[in-house]
């Protein structure tokens, strides 16, 4: 079969297509996190409330997800990955002139809908398109603009926030977000291996249901959901701490989201570090490593929080690929339905864990953020053992 391999103009301009693709996505997700000090100012809301800008769209496109993969089953692939990507970069435009919050919120939520139409898609058009030895080429590509799409969303819009306002912040990620949709229309073939099925409602709630019947992969579900809503919680309100306690501005604080480059650094290593050690070593060294990060933010220094920040973020994302990694090796079938559950709890958790923290902020302020990140991580910790058990008792049979 005709697929595409590296070296090829088609998979340069593929990979070229996908970076744009995750840089797109993930840039848009993440614009509001800086700027939530800016929001709650603006419209007199509590940080609580302004928290509700990023959970309500990580909660939306959790739902989608589940939704548009077997959609593009039955339509195709590229044409809802390019709609997704320009009616996401136009509702981000659209966003900075929210009048009310409630507008801003409902913009926010329909960004969420049309942003599920590219990540439950782009696996399934590169496994079904890429040659299988150049596949782990591409989704790297693929990941990277992600990474990179996320820091540079969080990074521009506190900086434009804290030189022209916030308003200018969303106006520009969502300009740089239709040029990314250009070059991605432009870059990807249209699938030539895609086999249109006829979309079965049944089915997929059947295969889904399936899986949540495996007490193994519920337990990595709602590992997912707690780290992702440890990492969502503690980067909401760093900055409310940074300008409020240590009177930084807007524009330098937005320079600590540079951090999240840590994670491919993090990514990089940990594929070494499993290849030496093993899953269930590194699994646990990550979530301590993040653990320890969370007890060094609580360091009243700028620089403290900065090591604590590094330290976690390092934990987090080794600890959240072997989590997403085991989930695969876990699933009897249906392995795609299983991948996307994991994403459904892990948005999930960024939603409840973003919006929760707001609780603890009010009431123990970074203290109490922190409290809760670090129980989470406890019970993390708990969830894994019992995982262990569970794989070692043979409790479950699976394959």
């Amino acid at each position: 079969m005709d697929f595409i391999e590296q070296g090829s103009k088609n998979y340069k301009q593929t990979a070229l297509a996908f970076f744009a693709a995750g840089f797109n996505t993930f840039a848009i997700l993440y614009v509001v996190q800086p700027i939530l000090p800016d929001l709650t100012e603006y419209y007199g809301v509590s940080p609580t409330t302004a928290s509700l800008s990023l959970s309500v769209t990580t909660f939306t496109l959790a739902i989608s997800m589940l939704i548009f993969g077997s959609v593009s089953e039955a339509v195709g692939r590229k044409n809802i990955m390019v709609i997704s990507m320009l009616a996401a970069s136009i509702f981000c435009i659209f966003t900075a002139f929210s009048p009310t919050f409630g507008t801003l919120i409902v913009m926010r939520a329909l960004q969420g809908v049309v942003l599920a139409g590219l990540p439950s898609i782009a696996m399934a058009y590169l496994g079904e398109e890429i040659h299988p030895r150049s596949l782990p080429g591409a989704m790297g590509l693929y990941i990277s603009g992600n990474a990179l799409g996320a820091v540079f969303g969080r990074v521009f819009s506190g900086v434009a926030a804290g030189l022209w306002g916030w308003q200018f912040g969303l106006i520009g990620v969502g300009a740089v977000s239709l040029v990314a949709t250009i070059i991605f229309w432009y870059a990807l073939s249209p699938s030539k291996h895609f086999v249109k099925r006829e979309f079965n409602v049944k089915d997929l709630f059947k295969s889904l249901t399936e899986h949540l019947k495996n007490p193994l992969l519920i337990i990595l579900f709602i590992m997912g959901f707690l780290l992702l809503g440890t990492n969502v919680s503690l980067y909401n309100y760093v900055s409310f701490v940074l300008i409020e306690d240590f009177n930084i501005s807007q524009t330098i604080v937005s320079w600590v989201y540079l951090i999240f480059l840590v994670g491919v650094l993090s990514s990089m290593f940990s594929g070494q570090l499993v290849y030496k050690f093993g899953k269930v070593v590194m699994l646990y060294a990550g979530i301590i490593i993040a653990v320890c990060g969370l007890l060094v933010v609580l360091i009243p220094s700028v620089w403290m929080i900065v090591i604590g920040l590094v330290l976690f973020t390092f934990g987090f994302f080794i600890a959240h690929s072997l989590t997403s990694g085991w989930v695969g090796n876990i699933a009897h079938s249906n392995k795609a339905q299983a991948s996307s559950l994991y994403l459904f709890f892990y948005y999930t958790g960024s939603s409840v864990g973003g919006t929760a923290a707001g609780v603890f902020w009010m009431q123990g302020g970074w203290l109490g953020v922190s409290l809760m990140n670090i129980s989470f991580l406890v019970i993390c910790l708990i969830l894994f053992m019992t995982f262990l058990y569970l794989l070692k008792r043979r409790i479950w049979h699976f394959k």
